[in-house]
């Protein structure tokens, strides 16, 4: 009798792990990134657009690698209906974020965490990169940490245009 009681028991964990993962997704919270241009964009402000939120440093070497395909895939997909935030973690002094950006001609908004804020706001991101997706109703669909397949990245952003 014991095994039917254990094999339940752990379908109900597994039920409810997976339910974890696959259930409705989480809304993006409501932050205002503060631009290098010295805009504050709200979140909310992005609502009907697919975003992407990156979190980097000038101190990540993996961040630095990623951003030329980071700047094509904004390219590829920005007249689609894409928008990418690049948020700079609250370690990361502004003048060396904005030399970067200036020097590597970063077509998207660049915002400054002073605070820290953003990140706690997004699930306590404190690795970098982190990258968000957000799809045009505000719903976080996926989420990369380090190191991820470009192609996986770029498949996720065309099914959230589409929807």
């Amino acid at each position: 009798m014991r095994k039917p009681l254990a094999l339940i028991a752990l379908l109900a964990c597994v039920a409810a792990l997976a339910w974890g993962w696959l259930g409705p997704a989480r809304m993006a919270p409501h932050v205002v990134f503060p631009t290098l241009s010295g805009r504050q964009l709200a979140m909310d402000e992005l609502r009907g657009r697919v975003v992407v939120v990156k979190f980097w440093a000038t101190t990540c070497a993996i961040c630095l690698d990623q951003m030329p395909a980071t700047i094509d895939t904004y390219n590829q997909f920005h007249d689609k209906g894409l928008d990418l935030v690049a948020v700079a973690m609250q370690y990361d002094p502004a003048d060396r974020v904005i030399a970067f950006a200036e020097v590597a001609k970063l077509p998207f908004t660049v915002a400054l965490d002073v605070q820290g804020k953003i990140a706690r706001a997004f699930d306590d991101v404190s690795a970098t990169p982190t990258t968000v997706l957000v799809d045009r109703n505000g719903r976080i669909v996926a989420r990369y940490v380090g190191e991820y397949d470009k192609a996986a990245l770029r498949s996720a952003i065309e099914s959230a245009l589409l929807s």
